[in-house]
């Protein structure tokens, strides 16, 4: 009775797949670590120029409106700094990129994480507009908090606070920046407007597809009036801004 041949094919075939698993989960880490490592290598460049946001290049690149006037920080009106401050990061001038305390309270005042509301500082907003995307996610957040530490470290504050006045979206037809803003809804730069236009600014920040500083409601005037008060109390929330070139 012959003896049955062995399956030598089905064998060699099966080492050869082996070692090439290793290889291939390994080329998809590397390639991961590298993508995550490219913000982190552009950042100190963007202490000159004229960085533009995710959602504006997105919004080129599907063809729709975008508006955008970039000035700097000298160009805009003193009164802005102290509304924007104490309207989105009143501890701009003091925390490292990342206000522990102001996140502590607002995850304790989010049943979870789809309700977490504010808790991001205007260097994480930075981060998130240069680098990231929009929404409320655990992995977003994930990425966004060393971001915005190392934005900390490598950029000025006053660099920080510019480049966020001039990439935050201002307007619903794709106005992006101060500039853009100041001329949708008042006419005139960014650099002529006054406490109270300035405080309506701020305040139509958080949703500017809603809230018109040119029309303002009731709501939204009452909120720019208790920023305009809370300016008047902290004359030196932008101390940290206030000397930029």
């Amino acid at each position: 009775m012959a003896r049955p041949r062995p399956k030598r094919f089905a064998i060699s075939a099966r080492t050869l797949r082996v070692p090439f698993l290793p290889r291939i989960a390994r080329n998809i880490l590397l390639a991961l670590i590298g993508i995550l490592l490219v913000p982190y290598l552009i950042v100190p460049f963007y202490r000159f120029g004229e960085p533009v946001s995710t959602v504006m290049l997105w919004r080129e690149l599907t063809g729709e409106p975008v508006t955008r006037i970039y000035v700097p920080l000298s160009h805009i009106s003193p009164d802005v700094p102290p509304a924007v401050l104490v309207a989105e990061d009143a501890a701009f001038c003091t925390h490292l990129g990342v206000d522990l305390r102001q996140l502590r309270e607002a995850i304790a005042d989010a049943d979870d994480f789809e309700d977490l509301r504010g808790g991001s500082t205007i260097t994480q907003q930075v981060a998130k507009n240069l680098f990231l995307w929009g929404g409320r996610s655990f992995v977003r957040k994930a990425l966004e908090f060393p971001l915005a530490l190392w934005i900390n470290l490598v950029l000025p504050k006053w660099r920080v606070l510019e480049i966020y006045l001039n990439v935050a979206e201002w307007g619903p037809g794709g106005e992006f920046g101060i500039e853009a803003g100041a001329r949708r809804a008042f006419g005139k730069p960014a650099r002529a407007l006054n406490a109270r236009e300035a405080a309506l600014m701020a305040a139509s920040l958080p949703n500017p597809h809603k809230r018109n500083p040119r029309q303002p409601g009731p709501g939204l005037r009452r909120l720019a009036g208790l920023y305009m008060a809370r300016a008047a109390r902290s004359p030196h929330v932008d101390d940290c801004v206030s000397q930029s070139p």
